[in-house]
């Protein structure tokens, strides 16, 4: 590539070294950007010729040129050329092509660190869509499994112990709402990404009479950046998306957790599908959970990319500097990296079938309903610290024995309360402890139910 083919090759009597256009070259990533560089320039073009910077005619044949570009990437036919430094200067030289010397007007007023800026967030603000979409099926697939099973009771966890019995659909549910906040912060994360940032050039703005208000309106933007420094320097907004991306991981990996656990003979509670499953090189009878690993897994990529783009932030002067280049790597491997998760989860979940013989037979330790013989007693005017403490002392006797909390006699009960009665037994079932649950957000089925039915509702007008 000579010096005039390059943005920026005026003030060089040198070509760059190929060990330095090798380093800096950037195009191998942000490709990715191709239409959205389009999308702006095709504005800044209207811009120019509206406002009367270059005349009505080179801003038609601009536009023109462009327009072909955009459909040629549309259709799929745009490849990048790995020779260009950057997908900004590929796109240039297809306009000088297309356009003549009208393409040399095209970069009037605007300089790569505002266009770079531009196409980022049109990306983001894309991925934002996108990702909230797939995060609602994972939902919908995550409601879909607890509405086919409403009447699965299993052990609930607390340290990866039994704790207390519950609804499966409500352990699930527990997901829909960590989701829901991932959805949530991903929309609220649109209005910092909303600014558009084309007009601040390198840092300073410009002295020709552009129209920012104009160029924001023709892509979508509610509001132009209010200092020039900061919108070519600003990557908060990509950095608030990545860091949503982590917090979804986390939450996409602890429901991944979980069902890699349920799937184990040693839980049993569910089984994969086999089309989302993988076998074992060496044993034959190995059906293992790879997808949900590799999920798991991934989480922690997404954090480092996170982790990668603050200490990248931390140290830049303002304005713009060329480490922002990396920006762009974080952006895209955290998005790709959170939509091929969701893409393949929502199948998976929808796949799974839920072992509800099994899932009662682990309800059979019924210690599991130790709370709701301490309440029994609280409801017999018994404090709660001496109730608590009362049925640990049953728990640890009838272990000492061997046996189950319900064979043992009443007489037994109340040697350490003459407050159990003939009924105080009767507690120690699982289907009856959720059906005793009355707080509000509770696992008693009746609440679950309900908000069964809400969560589908909302989920079809997302």
């Amino acid at each position: 590539m000579t010096m005039k083919q390059k943005l920026w090759g005026g003030r060089f009597s040198k070509p760059t070294d190929p060990r330095v256009e090798r380093f800096t070259s950037s195009i191998a990533v942000d490709h990715r950007l191709a239409a959205y560089d389009v999308q702006g320039s095709i504005a800044h073009a209207k811009m120019l010729g509206h406002c009367g910077i270059i005349s009505r005619t080179e801003s038609a044949a601009l536009v023109r040129a462009l327009s072909r570009i955009l459909r040629q990437i549309d259709r799929g036919a745009w490849r990048p050329d790995l020779s260009a430094e950057d997908v900004h200067t590929q796109i240039q030289q297809q306009v000088t092509r297309l356009a003549g010397t009208a393409a040399r007007k095209l970069h009037t007023a605007r300089s790569r660190n505002d266009q770079v800026s531009l196409d980022l967030r049109l990306y983001c603000r894309d991925a934002v869509e996108g990702l909230t979409s797939l995060i609602r099926d994972a939902q919908r697939a995550l409601v879909s499994l607890g509405q086919a099973n409403q009447g699965v009771v299993i052990p609930g966890y607390t340290h990866l112990q039994r704790a207390q019995p519950v609804l499966l659909a409500h352990h699930l549910l527990a997901y829909v709402e960590m989701l829901d906040r991932d959805a949530e912060r991903l929309q609220d994360s649109r209005k910092r990404i909303d600014v558009l940032p084309l007009g601040s050039g390198a840092l300073a703005g410009t002295s020709l009479p552009i129209d920012r208000a104009y160029v924001a309106k023709l892509l979508g933007f509610s509001r132009v950046s209010a200092n020039s420094m900061d919108a070519v320097s600003d990557r908060d907004f990509a950095l608030e998306l990545v860091s949503v991306l982590a917090n979804l991981g986390v939450h996409l990996s602890r429901l991944s957790e979980d069902l890699i656990l349920w799937t184990t003979e040693e839980f049993g509670i569910a089984a994969l599908d086999d089309a989302f499953a993988t076998g074992s090189s060496l044993m034959p009878q190995k059906k293992n959970p790879d997808v949900l690993e590799l999920i798991r897994g991934q989480a922690g990529f997404v954090i480092g990319q996170l982790t990668a783009f603050l200490a990248m932030l931390k140290g830049l002067p303002l304005a713009y500097n060329r480490d922002l280049q990396w920006d762009k790597r974080f952006v895209f491997e955290a998005c790709e990296a959170s939509a091929g998760a969701l893409e393949v989860l929502a199948p998976l979940v929808r796949s799974i079938r839920i072992r509800a013989r099994r899932a009662r037979q682990l309800l059979e330790h019924d210690t599991l309903c130790a709370t709701d013989l301490a309440e029994y007693l609280v409801r017999r005017g018994v404090a709660f610290a001496d109730a608590h403490r009362i049925v640990g002392q049953v728990v640890a006797f009838a272990e000492g024995r061997h046996a189950r909390l319900g064979a043992l006699r009443l007489s037994e009960l109340q040697r350490f309360s003459p407050r159990f009665g003939r009924d105080a037994l009767a507690v120690l079932d699982a289907e009856r402890s959720v059906n005793r649950k009355q707080s509000a957000g509770s696992t008693n089925p009746r609440q679950v139910a309900q908000a069964l039915v809400g969560w589908t509702r909302k989920l079809k007008r997302a």
